[in-house]
């Protein structure tokens, strides 16, 4: 059926005649299945030229929807079923998320052209009989997009959340705030985007580069930007994770406001913007005063993601050099206070701090399993990233985790060996590598196995300048990561590949009407390329990420 993420169970019929929708259909929404029919009727009726309205009391509709909280007990709060008759389309949800990933499927069973955002003169649109029944493997499907190395401006980020909510994908982390950049407006503290927003140049290519492309960049979301981009993609039934980076990864910050940074050793008034990639040594000062300048940021990110949609906040605390802190007579002063073990104690401190200050609140706190340094702060959440050990003593030790692995699925690596692939840093990772990528450990404890949450595939953007980039490093395989996550397999590590890429066919299709610049299977389009711009190429070295 050519469906990805590829459902639980799927039977369709060709011993009937198929359904043939006529040039008006109505549209029968049940209680609680008003945001589906909103964008059935937008997304839908854009490419089939349909209003939908609501079938009056009594009629059935071509396209019916229904909310069932009992199809929740075997297959999860997001399961939902398509069946296809006589009578038209029935939708039916275990809940109002359920729903809407029905209508993914409904979309994708009409095919490539309903992905269109307007009618084809004379196309009839019909659907063969049958009944698809599914339901999720994991809760947490996720993208991390890293906006703060190159900026993608509000519109892109709305873009993608309708490319992963196509894909049943349900959650965004956004990377807001790095040394290259901070992207979010905080009013209390208006030159982290005055200052931190833009930075004059950045290397072209990977750091050992000696190519700059020298024409400034930046840009940074509005209070009011993120409140629709949050808006946007409740709607879609995704959740956005908010990041912002402490206590390393702040240069940006510190460019803003000198004080931030250990001034005892560094002469952070001189600071700009970093231009470059990798791990910089410029981190905060672990002082009361920098406490309370990140507990007033906190205070206005809780505001733009309410808890009801983004229970989660990302601290990032990795790559937190400790050269700084060993010089500086004022940290070792501060580790003395505290009574913490050295320097990866203060690098805990921070990160304690700010579980229990999030916690408090009402949220989740979540970071890179670097926050393990030092010991785990009690009620935090890991991002496994260095591989599967972090996740795997996370969850051993009674905390939630996801699964990241940069092995597997760290979108910037390069899809392929060879000299054509644009900027090629890291480890090759091709579109059949992502979909083996297993998120349990089998080493994991069944209790332990429970505390993962999911995964996420990452995005950062040091060598993505803008969408087109972006979008061929994502995709397609993105589309694997997404059957990972939300498929359920027959038995561990029986993933159908053949199937899969078959079916990749057909998605191909629709990922061009979509206007998606994926890589195609025969490798770059010579506009995808980069020559001459260096990358990493040596398979076996330790990646740039």
């Amino acid at each position: 059926m050519d469906l990805i993420p590829v459902p639980r169970t799927a039977a369709l019929r060709e011993d009937a005649a198929p359904y043939v929708f006529g040039p008006r259909p109505v549209l029968g929404a049940g209680p609680g299945t008003e945001g589906t029919a909103r964008w059935l009727r937008r997304e839908l009726g854009a490419a089939t030229g349909w209003d939908l309205p609501q079938a009056t009391p009594g009629a059935t509709g071509d396209i019916r929807l229904r909310l069932d909280p009992e199809r929740g007990e075997p297959l999860g709060p997001e399961s939902y079923a398509v069946t296809i008759d006589e009578n038209g389309v029935e939708l039916a949800g275990a809940s109002a998320a359920g729903l809407f990933w029905g209508a993914q499927t409904l979309r994708q069973l009409l095919g490539p052209d309903a992905y269109r955002r307007a009618p084809l003169r004379g196309r009839v649109w019909s659907l063969p009989h049958g009944k698809v029944v599914d339901g999720p493997r994991f809760g947490w499907r996720g993208m991390m997009l890293d906006v703060a190395r190159h900026f993608m401006p509000k519109d892109g980020v709305l873009r993608y959340i309708d490319l992963l909510a196509a894909h049943k994908l349900n959650v965004l982390h956004l990377h807001l705030t790095d040394d290259q950049g901070w992207r979010v407006e905080i009013k209390r503290h208006p030159r982290l985007t005055e200052v931190g927003a833009w930075r004059p140049r950045s290397r072209w290519g990977h750091r050992a580069s000696l190519l700059w492309n020298e024409t400034p960049h930046g840009g940074f979301y509005t209070q009011d930007d993120i409140r629709e981009i949050v808006a946007y993609a409740a709607e879609r039934h995704v959740r956005v994770v908010p990041e912002i980076d402490v206590p390393g990864h702040s240069q940006a910050a510190i460019a803003a406001y000198p004080e931030l940074g250990n001034t005892d050793v560094v002469d952070t008034a001189a600071l700009g913007v970093w231009d470059d990639w990798g791990i910089n040594e410029n981190v905060l000062a672990p002082t009361e005063a920098v406490l309370r300048f990140y507990e007033g940021v906190f205070e206005e990110l809780l505001e733009l993601f309410p808890a009801d949609v983004s229970p989660f906040v990302h601290v990032g605390g990795d790559e937190c050099p400790k050269e700084q802190w060993r010089a500086s007579a004022a940290a070792q002063e501060r580790i003395r206070e505290l009574g913490v073990a050295g320097e990866d104690g203060l690098q805990s401190w921070f990160i304690r701090h700010f579980d229990a200050w999030l916690t408090a609140r009402g949220r989740r706190l979540i970071g890179w399993d670097e926050i393990l340094e030092g010991g785990l702060a009690p009620g935090a959440a890991v991002s496994s990233w260095r591989g599967y050990a972090g996740g795997i003593a996370a969850a051993e030790a009674g905390h939630d985790v996801v699964m990241c692995p940069e092995q597997q699925v760290y979108l910037d690596h390069r899809q392929a060996g060879g000299p054509e692939e644009p900027m090629p840093i890291g480890y090759v990772r091709s579109l059949e590598d992502v979909y083996r990528f297993e998120p349990v450990p089998p080493k994991l404890s069944t209790e332990a196995a429970a505390r993962v949450l999911g995964a996420q595939a990452n995005v950062w953007t040091e060598v993505m300048e803008n969408q087109s980039r972006v979008d061929y490093q994502v995709f397609p395989r993105l589309a694997a990561f997404a059957e990972v996550v939300w498929s359920r397999l027959p038995e561990p590590g029986e993933r159908d590949w053949a199937g899969f890429e078959a079916r990749m066919a057909e998605h191909y299709v629709r990922l061009d009407v979509l206007g998606v610049d994926y890589r195609p299977p025969a490798g770059p389009l010579p506009w995808q390329r980069r020559p001459g711009v260096l990358g990493r190429p040596i398979e076996g070295e330790p990646p740039i990420v």
